[in-house]
């Protein structure tokens, strides 16, 4: 692959690309001797791993320094300073930001998804599908709970989220859902179903699309429904209605 067109299916500079083609391995800043942590040493690999999970989180799932301290103490009996953990998290935080490229997003854009949790509706225990809009520039974010993840659930969810947000975006980003894709052609093209190309008509908004088995094209969306089930589908919701559970206010968000 050249590097303009490495360019364009990364959504990169192609300077940025020049420079990754050169140095595939991050030059980082090197230290002449490793540092000793006689304390902390045992506690590094539980480290490193909450810190690489946090990467495919939204920022307010993230640990900080203090709260990594906390469940080491707390956890793991570390007897050690504060100060040490803080360092550590520090400096591995920025090893990290330079072997992974961030994905920037720019304002007016919105990405789409749905969720699955479980919950009792009517005295009914069942499935709660759950549509959810972020908007990665501001991080604000409308989740709304449906019977079904259908096309009606699809434009129903695409309606109140523009009420919330007050406005709709320039472009929202989707996976590739059969409730608004029919086919998708090797050279990136997509044949729209009828009711996608009237939501987006309607709205004037342009659509995107995730790259097939590339799940972190749209890893803002995808982390908002996560936390969404984490923090308001537990314990299971029990509500009369799915008009009750959206009016409550259990699943519809501003953050």
């Amino acid at each position: 692959m050249s590097k303009r067109k490495a360019a364009e299916a990364f959504e990169l500079d192609p300077r940025t690309v020049r420079k990754m083609m050169e140095n595939p391995e991050p030059p980082g800043y090197q230290r002449s001797k490793p540092v000793r942590l006689p304390k902390l040493g045992p506690f590094t690999g539980f480290i490193d791993q909450i810190l690489k999970n946090d990467l495919e989180k939204i920022k307010k799932e993230r640990h900080t320094a203090q709260r990594i301290y906390e469940r080491l103490r707390d956890e793991y009996g570390y007897d050690g300073k504060y100060g040490a953990v803080k360092e550590y998290v520090r400096g591995k935080r920025l090893h990290l930001k330079e072997k992974f490229v961030p994905l920037s997003h720019a304002p007016g854009h919105a990405q789409v998804d749905f969720g699955q949790t479980h919950g009792v509706i009517g005295g009914v225990e069942r499935k709660i599908h759950f549509f959810c809009m972020s908007l990665p520039y501001s991080d604000d974010s409308f989740v709304m709970g449906f019977p079904a993840e259908t096309t009606e659930a699809f434009c129903a969810g695409h309606n109140a989220a523009c009420d919330h947000f007050g406005g709709v975006p320039q472009s929202i980003l989707y996976d590739n859902t059969s409730i608004a894709v029919v086919k998708v052609y090797r050279d990136g093209r997509r044949d729209l179903t009828e009711e996608m190309i009237r939501l987006q008509s309607h709205y004037l908004f342009d659509s995107r699309f995730g790259r097939p088995a590339r799940g972190n094209d749209k890893g803002k969306v995808e982390g908002l429904v996560g936390y969404a089930r984490r923090n308001f589908m537990v314990p299971a919701p029990r509500f009369e209605s799915f008009d009750a559970l959206n009016e409550n206010g259990a699943v519809k968000m501003h953050h």
